[in-house]
């Protein structure tokens, strides 16, 4: 099997690439990434390059498989526009290629943020993102674009993922010194292992997967509880002054992402996996429980 990979320098590609690699199934491994590779392996080469300023047609014939996870989560100074080109704009004329070119497998990284909020949500739930969180605006509206046109495309709608390579502002928050302070009870919300979505997507390349699939640890947490059992004295602070010192960091320095993303701070999120289970035979090794516990 021969894989492209948009975003191959991304953090869960950093978790994806070893795996594919190792597999006997693959022969080799194509990635693109605005930014250098650093991974290294015999069945993989990379391109330096721009989502948006290469043509798929020119490299997408060769290949069985493309892997799409290529996007902007959060833009620091890059403007509203530049951001919504690649996570919509660029992907679309990518997933629309692979497509119409008839790859065999079709596996877009979307995200459990579509749905906004909710308990227990199948992929049946309906897209409810979290107004002006503009990762998770673009997702939904990425995934209403591909139900319409190309619905046999793989969707996987993973939690927070953590792990090594996870997002280093997930980790940064899971050390603060203080938490919101929510009135209870506490929002529910799950994680997913890094290596778990890494196997998913795997298990989707083998197996006649199609549509979306929910991504996630069974066990939940608060937000709260994950920040205390690594900072036991930290301090509960009004959520209205939390967001107000996330606007002003993101303003004036770029750090982050747009603090729209805070707002689905005060709303349970927590995910049915059936799906994913029964048709992929993929459970989650990596408790929530496991993962909080070493940060």
């Amino acid at each position: 099997m021969r894989i492209f990979v948009t975003g191959s320098s991304s953090h869960l590609a950093q978790a994806l690439l070893p795996m594919l690699c190792a597999d006997n199934a693959v022969d080799t491994v194509f990635g693109m990434d605005l930014h250098a590779s650093a991974f290294r392996h015999y069945k993989f080469s990379a391109l330096q390059a721009d989502l948006r300023q290469v043509s798929p047609q020119s490299l997408l014939p060769q290949y069985d498989a493309l892997i799409h996870l290529a996007w902007v989560v959060l833009r620091g100074k890059m403007s509203l526009q530049g951001m919504r080109e690649i996570n919509v704009g660029a992907s679309q004329h990518w997933l629309a290629t692979a497509a119409e070119l008839g790859l065999s497998r079709i596996i877009h990284l979307s995200s459990a943020s579509v749905y906004g909020q909710g308990e227990h949500l199948d992929e049946n739930a309906p897209f409810t993102p979290i107004r002006h969180f503009n990762y998770a605006e673009h997702k939904a509206e990425l995934e209403r674009w591909l139900i319409q046109h190309y619905p046999h495309v793989v969707r996987f709608r993973p939690h927070i993922i953590l792990g090594e390579h996870a997002q280093p502002l997930l980790h940064r928050i899971l050390n603060l010194p203080i938490y919101p302070k929510l009135p209870g009870p506490q929002p529910l919300l799950q994680c997913v292992h890094e290596d778990d979505v890494a196997r998913a997507i795997i298990q989707a390349l083998k197996m006649p997967a199609q549509g979306p699939y929910n991504l996630a640890a069974p066990d939940s947490f608060n937000l709260r509880a994950a920040i205390t059992l690594n900072r036991p004295h930290a301090i509960g602070i009004p959520p209205a002054l939390v967001k107000a010192g996330l606007k002003l960091l993101w303003s004036t320095t770029g750090f982050g992402g747009e603090p729209g993303w805070f707002d689905g701070v005060g709303h349970s999120l927590t995910l049915n996996c059936r799906k994913a289970e029964g048709e992929l035979g993929w459970q989650a090794q990596v408790s929530a429980a496991q993962m909080l516990g070493v940060q």
